[in-house]
């Protein structure tokens, strides 16, 4: 393999939200050897792996610095008597569903895209519809090889060196450049599923629906118009694996086929107002079927939004903020006081998702812990949604809650460690790992992670 040569130009990079752009200098793919070389020789502003580019905010920039996009090049190799799979970190959930559904195996955690690469996932420690039961992607990893501050190929476990594993998995990328991980796979005799659609008339309703969830995938599509008696109003989609392949769809066994993605219009103004928001997300509760049940594909069921190629463009140039918190059940009033401050500010959600998690694992910057979680996409352009999420951002730490850091892109450093407390751990780890700062982004900067 060799390594690709680099060019002294810069680039204009922005998050998937399309709020937070910087400018840096792209670099990538690279072997081995030259990615150590270049860590070893430290660069001046800095060093940031980039995967799909699907966090919403600044994660994956670097203003100034350089960015690996992608840092190695893609390959994959299956274990189908193991359950297992060794795969390099730029490649994306499509190619590795793609490879070992057909083996009648599938990755333990899928994130809300198939189009995210593994590296972004482990940076992110990312969680899927089944958080409650199989809890995040660090429940599922057996090793991850990482380039470290000073060009040296680690492979840590959570056995051989927990504190750098914990640091890593989940740290944002700021403690190296994750280049392959080892994987264990979940057993699957079909690619669709069965699911059970239950519409529900407010959020005690909603709420109840998925805290008695008897499957292994669970998720809510929530109304984040809805006010008064209809507060919290949506849809809980309850899903879990067919036996055995379908008959009709699957007569050669289970295949992953993501169906075309239509493309999205790039608009020069955003068409979500509080009442488009309104129409859309009531049309949308209205035909959703009292109850129902029926089968559904990987993509359908785990990746409705990849549907739409590009969707993020057509908010038109401001762009999106997610916003997306969790909080314990002694703090579970405050879904609802979000969702009727959001309505009382007119910040037009137009998306909006509710889960019930699990217990959280003990990496310092993970996100999940045992309790809820809501998301809401909210156009960026709407007058004071700024101030509005910052007095969200006060309340959610004041309930023992946290936002997710692969969503955000504006929370402030006093926020984040009273949300994340001490980091005492995390930076001892970074240090070890890093003692040159080699790896900074504009989210570290922005939170104190990083200089």
């Amino acid at each position: 393999m060799k390594a690709t040569t680099r060019v002294n130009a810069t680039a204009r990079l922005c998050g998937w939200g399309r709020t937070s752009h910087s400018t840096a200098e792209p670099l990538g793919p690279l072997d081995l050897p030259a990615l150590r070389a270049l860590i070893a020789r430290r660069p001046a502003h800095g060093l940031l792996a980039r995967g799909a580019g699907r966090s919403y905010g600044d994660a994956a920039l670097n203003s100034g610095g350089l960015v690996l996009h992608p840092a190695v090049e893609p390959w994959l190799l299956l274990d189908p008597h193991a359950g297992r799979v060794r795969v390099s970190a730029s490649v994306a959930f499509t190619e590795l569903l793609a490879r070992t559904v057909p083996h009648g195996w599938l990755p333990p955690v899928l994130p809300g895209t198939a189009h995210l690469t593994v590296g972004g996932a482990v940076a992110a420690d990312v969680h899927g519809k089944n958080q409650h039961r199989d809890g995040t992607l660090a429940a599922w990893l057996e090793q991850v090889d990482l380039v470290d501050g000073t060009g040296m190929l680690r492979r840590l476990t959570p056995q051989d060196d927990p504190a750098a594993f914990r640091a890593t998995v989940g740290g944002m990328g700021l403690t190296g450049v994750v280049v392959a991980v080892t994987l264990r796979l979940v057993p699957v005799r079909s690619a669709r599923l069965r699911v059970t659609t239950r519409r529900a008339e407010d959020l005690d309703a909603l709420m109840d629906l998925l805290d008695t969830a008897p499957t292994r995938y669970a998720v809510a599509w929530i109304d984040g118009t809805a006010h008064g008696r209809a507060l919290g109003r949506g849809v809980v989609d309850l899903a879990d694996h067919l036996a055995e392949p379908d008959p009709r769809r699957e007569p050669d066994g289970p295949r992953y086929r993501p169906g075309p993605a239509l493309p999205a219009p790039t608009l020069p103004f955003c068409p979500v107002t509080p009442r488009t928001a309104a129409a859309f997300n009531g049309l949308w509760y209205r035909r959703a079927p009292r109850q129902r049940q029926t089968t559904a594909s990987l993509g359908a069921y785990f990746h409705r939004l990849d549907a739409v190629s590009g969707w993020n463009r057509a908010l038109g140039p401001a762009g999106i903020w997610q916003y997306q918190f969790a909080v314990p059940d002694a703090g579970c009033d405050l879904v609802a006081c979000v969702l009727e401050a959001l309505h009382r500010h007119q910040a037009a959600p137009f998306l909006g998702t509710l889960k019930r998690f699990g217990p959280g694992d003990d990496h310092p910057l993970s996100f999940p812990e045992a309790g809820w979680s809501l998301a809401v996409d909210l156009p960026a352009a709407r007058p004071g949604l700024g101030e509005l999420l910052d007095a969200l951002d006060r309340l959610v730490a004041r309930s023992g809650g946290r936002i997710y850091l692969a969503k955000d892109a504006r929370m402030d450093r006093a926020r984040f460690a009273e949300m994340y407390g001490p980091l005492d751990e995390w930076r001892e780890a970074r240090e070890r790992l890093d003692p040159h700062r080699v790896f900074r982004s504009d989210l570290g900067r922005r939170l104190g992670l990083c200089d």
